[in-house]
């Protein structure tokens, strides 16, 4: 790390950091934040000409103290009209926000697509939002570690960040921290950061939130994250050669969809996630033995997240395959048959709620005396992840704080994978906002797209998490 000074315009900014580990690329983000002139805009002027995004500092020779000169020009800002018509230039940058109707995207900084994409995916979930400005309120608990504090923190100021710029976000901060509290994403190959497995993000992310967020001394939300996420199985563990039989209850924060020649929709993978086989000692054989593992769902969360599970160790080549299998989803995904039968009976009033009001919609008669009481409206939510889902829900009885979970998720994020191997290709977040439509989150290139392109993700190339 060396400091120098930068020379733009009329301006001088002294103390500016170069991390010499990272690509140049990555300084003009810097300078970006501290000029507003976009990367590709600038020219800086070092040995042997102009700086080039790939360059190598070392043999660039910048020493500390050294002053650089940098050309380009801003973003300008269009000045409104004498007539009083008003640009979404015009407005102050939140305002933006709500103009464009999306938020901002993020640079790469290099082969981190599978960072920015976790992350607008995560950044759509408001509750999330809501539980990390409540954490800067509480501050650190006591059984964070510092490491896990920094990347909560780190989390919080770059959604803060997305929420109120329209303009492209460099996250370097968050994937500093994220380096250092887990060391396999700063791996380098030839110099160069290596692709990341974006559901491994996913979940350190996730896991380092779980602690950071779990409130202290408190009855009530104790685990904020997995109030939204958990997922709790009820699992019978049966060994068919000796007639043992066990249970256990296990809390995860995705399902699983296996895809075979025999799997052509989601649902049918996640039938097949929810069966395996395990190979254990038995007590009654006296030696190893083959059991099958059955789970059903016995508690849903608000967001469900489904993991497309594409990626497999191949042993012929020893490395990670890909498979191109397309797998079809829905925009609307019911999982009530994945479920336990004491968590189906928990259902069924919200359901027939909810297939009331649809059928009132529809103008057909309904049986109002099954129905969940009607003194509040529905609230349909939406989905989030892998692909990731948010629950359609229904009011529950008077009193009672909270609304009730009907097992049907309706889709609001999809995370991608677009190439043959797991330690190339690129990443991408496709996130539905809150006025309906769609955002393709490609880095620091948001593009609006359609409800079809959604489904058509299903594709060989392509697939969620």
């Amino acid at each position: 790390m060396i400091t120098v000074s930068v020379k733009w315009q009329k301006e001088l900014f002294k103390d500016v950091e170069i991390d010499t580990s990272q690509p140049p690329y990555v300084f003009k983000c810097q300078l970006f934040d501290l000029t507003g002139v976009p990367p590709e805009r600038q020219k800086i002027m070092v040995k042997g000409g102009l700086l080039k995004d790939d360059a190598d500092w070392e043999k660039l020779g910048v020493k500390a103290g050294q002053k650089l000169m940098m050309m380009g020009t801003a973003d300008e800002i269009v000045k409104s009209p004498e007539k009083g018509t008003v640009f979404v230039e015009d407005l102050p940058e939140e305002e933006q926000v709500a103009a464009v109707g999306h938020t901002a995207g993020l640079f790469n900084l290099g082969n981190t697509c599978y960072m920015n994409s976790t992350l607008q995916c995560l950044h759509s979930v408001p509750e999330l939002k809501s539980a990390l400005i409540d954490y800067s309120h509480s501050g650190r608990n006591n059984d964070v570690d510092q490491s896990s504090h920094l990347l909560t923190v780190a989390t919080r100021e770059l959604f803060s960040e997305l929420d109120k710029s329209v303009k492209p976000v460099a996250p370097m901060q968050f994937w500093m921290v994220l380096r250092k509290k887990y060391p396999q994403f700063g791996q380098l190959h030839n110099g160069v950061f290596m692709q990341q497995d974006a559901e491994e993000c996913w979940t350190q992310i996730l896991y380092t939130l779980s602690q950071s967020l779990r409130s202290s001394g408190s009855s009530e939300n104790t685990d904020a994250v997995k109030g939204l996420f958990g997922i709790e199985l009820n699992s019978r563990i049966y060994c068919q050669e000796s007639n043992e039989e066990s249970s256990e209850t296990e809390s995860v924060y995705s399902l699983k969809c296996h895809i075979s020649q025999e799997v052509n929709h989601l649902h049918e993978g996640l039938k097949h996630g929810l069966k395996s086989e395990l190979e254990k000692a038995s007590a009654v054989l006296g030696r190893s033995a083959i059991y099958l593992k059955e789970s059903r769902i016995n508690a849903l969360p608000r967001y469900l997240t489904v993991q497309f599970v594409r990626f497999f160790w191949k042993r012929e080549s020893n490395q990670k395959a890909k498979i191109l299998r397309k797998v079809d989803y829905p925009l609307e995904l019911d999982v009530y048959d994945l479920c336990s039968d004491e968590l189906k009976k928990k259902l069924e009033a919200p359901r027939q709620f909810l297939r009331n009001e649809e059928g009132k919609k529809l103008g057909l008669k309904v049986n109002e005396k099954s129905s969940v009481p009607k003194e509040n409206d529905v609230k349909m939510s939406d989905a989030e992840g892998s692909s990731n889902g948010e629950p359609s829900v229904a009011p529950m009885e008077e009193g009672e704080k909270e609304t009730q979970m009907t097992g049907v998720y309706d889709l609001v994020a999809v995370l991608t994978h677009k190439g043959r191997s797991a330690d190339s290709g690129h990443y991408v977040g496709w996130v539905k906002q809150e006025n309906g439509k769609w955002i393709e989150f490609d880095d620091d290139n948001p593009k609006p797209r359609l409800q079809d392109d959604i489904t058509r993700l299903s594709g060989g190339e392509i697939e969620g998490l």
